[in-house]
């Protein structure tokens, strides 16, 4: 089960985007860090099933929930999701199987400085204006 998750064809695009991890202390070095890979199946099952992260089943991926959320946000601090986006757009691309012609655009991200351009009068959205209090 969890070894479907994270196919070698998947892991050899994800691999190089990873950021490196930073050097054990010498002194009280504390737990080894869970292996990348164990940590992208654990995201992958809890991101497939819509679980939340602590539903994720330690005995069967060999990681917690928590170890995976926190991987994840590493990672989207490190920019990983972005760039393995454009990879594979990139490849999609290159074999001319990018099919834009059915596609959803979503602007709810922009902001619209300063309300952006008004058309009309803004119109009210009550029945009677309220009397004035100058």
């Amino acid at each position: 089960m969890a070894a479907d998750l994270v196919p070698d064809s998947l892991w050899e695009r994800v691999e190089p985007l990873l950021p490196a991890r930073p050097p054990r202390r010498y002194r009280f070095p504390g737990r080894r860090p869970v292996d990348d890979r164990t940590a992208l199946r654990g995201i992958m099952y809890v991101l497939k099933n819509g679980i939340s992260w602590s539903q994720l089943p330690t005995a069967a991926f060999g990681v917690s929930g928590v170890t995976c959320w926190r991987r994840m946000r590493d990672w989207t601090e490190a920019g990983v999701w972005p760039a393995l986006h454009e990879l594979l757009l990139a490849e999609l691309r290159a074999a001319d199987k990018l099919d834009l012609g059915r596609c959803a655009v979503d602007s709810s991200h922009v902001h619209a400085l300063k309300g952006g351009t008004m058309s009309g009068r803004r119109r009210s959205t009550v029945a009677t204006p309220a009397p004035s209090t100058t």
